[in-house]
């Protein structure tokens, strides 16, 4: 199932309804990372409340019925020692395993061994991003997917937010950067003499002026947006999102002065940033807004209100890039996340192109039962993966989970880091040659080029005619019900705004842009209405109520002030309670009744 169609949740009913039943009395949900576990008993499994225990420090309790517990939280890679094994092979009669497309989708993995022992429990593995290559393979084990929810599936039935895509095109990415013959590195050593492009840049090679300009772009992108919408910027490495951090500082110093937690390097070996990630992710919670991280955040977190995803990482891994696009795509309606907006500076999200991006899992092996298998030439050392300031082999610890958390690598032997030291350079100019914009239509597919004109084309369609449109705008009871199922159509508007660069009411957004209508600003239009002084028949108390609405329209729009909830906030709060507020219009009704009257006037002179 897609990042954030509800695995979790989806585990849970199954869980549940077996468990309660009797059908399956002992259960396991197996996972690799402490975030899951942690965010799993928190939120969609405490229901099970004292029924349920998670496995800390390998110290095994049989008097649970519900275990949550890390793959390395039961195994001591030794087999004589394995935690698991104080339980007996038959104790579990359900395994859950999330993210399944990680550790035990290898047949040779020591994870593999876990469920072997349980072998008698019916195991359910959960993925967003299955995996099969010629040495791992899902299906392998689990067999074919029992049920598969896409991505665009759950953009077409609104459960996912729909994207646009802005690609930054560098002088330095597009055309390559050669140092001149006199080129000096900050330590004063000679540059290396060769043409350097984006899989050197950050990990190789620094150049100031590049961390400086991707900066720049997303400095200036939030502030025309939001400067507090949650981002996260994926970069190379720990030190690449170090540097990123202190660059968005200097590029939103307004911001970053109101609070110290503006902008926060949240990865695995930085405690006071992996502290602040449970208030990333809440909705409630302000700062930090920024996030810049390496692997540590591509997968498993919830983050719900981020509306902005900023790829400066070179990304191989079709199943990293669809994790990481995962994190984008929850909706959260009460807090405005309706949609989100994606920044690539390296051309990743050409693999939206790819037929594998939102495909179903196809199986490309057969392996018979006595068939040996060799990972040499993909994991060289199997199972281990590099230290990259030691160079030494990692081991798992207890508690925590070396493999994600400290060293933030997706897939073993996938990411081995380059040993060479990075070179850091100064003085290259750096700019924006071109940017292109890329939207997603209603069958999923990205388009590119001029959102105005798919817009039109999209509202052609839909309406034959300006009086079919005008006739459907004032027969319908709310505006906003228009607007929603144009975007059930593929026509977000908001996206439109942008390129329009115009304050335009919404309905004179549809009107210019279909039928080339004159149109008039927000502000024009109550202005108008403020002219006609049809507020006469209401009491004073009543007219300064209406006033302040048509302010509110002209600052945010028609849907606005269709909802009662607009009598909550400022100005409006400043007349009274709703209630009083409403009995200004002798009741409930007679107050939307003017509500009404309100939006046919602001769109009497139609066009």
């Amino acid at each position: 199932m897609a990042t954030g169609t509800g695995k979790t949740y989806t585990a849970f009913q199954i869980i549940y309804r077996l468990w309660k039943s009797g059908t399956k009395k002992r259960i396991l949900f197996l996972a690799d990372r402490n975030a899951l576990i942690d965010q799993t008993k928190r939120g969609d499994f405490k229901h099970f409340k004292d029924k349920m225990t998670v496995i800390r420090k390998k110290v095994i309790d049989k008097a649970f019925e519900i275990y949550l517990a890390l793959y390395q939280g039961l195994t001591n890679y030794d087999e004589d020692k394995d935690a698991y094994k104080e339980f007996s092979p038959d104790f579990f009669d359900l395994i859950v395993i999330d993210e399944c497309h990680r550790g035990s989708a290898k047949e040779d993995s020591a994870w593999r061994s876990i469920l072997e022992y349980f072998s008698s429990a019916t195991h359910i593995g959960l993925t967003a991003t299955p995996k099969e290559t010629n040495e791992v393979s899902n299906i392998e084990y689990f067999g074919e997917p029992l049920y598969t929810y896409s991505l665009k599936q759950g953009i077409d039935d609104g459960f996912l937010a729909p994207y646009k895509v802005l690609r930054v095109g560098l002088n330095v990415d597009l055309e390559g950067w050669r140092p001149e013959a006199t080129k000096l590195d900050k330590d004063g050593n000679p540059v290396e003499d060769r043409v350097y492009n984006t899989k050197d840049y950050d990990r190789n090679l620094v150049i100031d002026e590049r961390t400086k300009q991707v900066a720049s772009r997303i400095a200036e992108f939030l502030r025309k947006t939001n400067p507090l919408d949650k981002t996260i910027v994926f970069c190379i490495d720990i030190e690449h999102a170090e540097r990123m951090r202190q660059a968005l500082i200097n590029a939103l110093p307004e911001e970053a002065q109101k609070s110290i937690k503006y902008v926060m390097r949240i990865t695995g070996d930085e405690p006071t940033g992996k502290r602040e990630l449970d208030n990333f992710i809440n909705p409630e919670e302000t700062y930090p807004v920024i996030a810049t991280t390496s692997k540590l955040m591509t997968t498993g977190v919830d983050a719900q209100t981020c509306k902005l995803i900023v790829l400066d990482s070179n990304i191989g891994s079709m199943t990293e890039f669809k994790q990481i696009i995962g994190r984008g795509t929850r909706i959260n309606e009460e807090y405005g996340k309706q949609f989100f907006t994606i920044i690539d500076f390296r051309n990743v999200t050409d693999k939206f192109a790819d037929p594998n991006f939102d495909g179903d899992p196809v199986r490309v092996k057969e392996i018979k039962a006595d068939e040996e298998i060799s990972n040499e030439a993909l994991f060289p050392e199997n199972e281990i993966i590099i230290d990259e300031t030691t160079g030494e082999k990692i081991k798992f610890d207890d508690e925590e989970n070396e493999y994600l958390q400290k060293h933030e690598t997706i897939d073993a032997g996938y990411n081995v880091p380059d040993s060479q030291e990075k070179v850091y350079v100064a003085g290259v100019d750096v700019s924006i040659l071109n940017e292109r914009h890329q939207y997603l239509d209603e069958n999923g597919n990205l388009i590119i080029g001029s959102m105005k004109e798919y817009t039109k084309n999209g509202l052609l369609k839909k309406y034959r005619s300006l009086d079919e449109f005008l006739t459907t705008w004032n027969s319908a009871e709310k505006k906003k019900t228009i607007i929603e199922e144009l975007e059930n159509h593929g026509i977000i508007l908001e996206n439109l705004k942008e390129e329009v660069k115009k304050d335009l009411d919404i309905f004179d957004l549809i009107c210019h842009i279909a039928w080339d209508m004159p149109a008039l600003t927000r502000r024009e239009r109550a202005e108008q209405v403020k002219k006609r002084n049809y507020f006469t028949k209401y009491g004073e108390k009543a007219r300064e109520v209406l006033n302040a609405l048509l302010d509110k329209y002209a600052k945010e729009g028609i849907e606005n002030i269709e909802e009662l909830s607009v009598l909550k906030v400022e100005p409006l709060n400043d007349f009274g309670t709703p209630i009083e507020i409403i009995n200004l219009f002798g009741s409930r009704e007679k107050y939307l009744e003017a509500i009404k009257e309100l939006s046919q006037e602001l769109y009497k002179v139609a066009v």
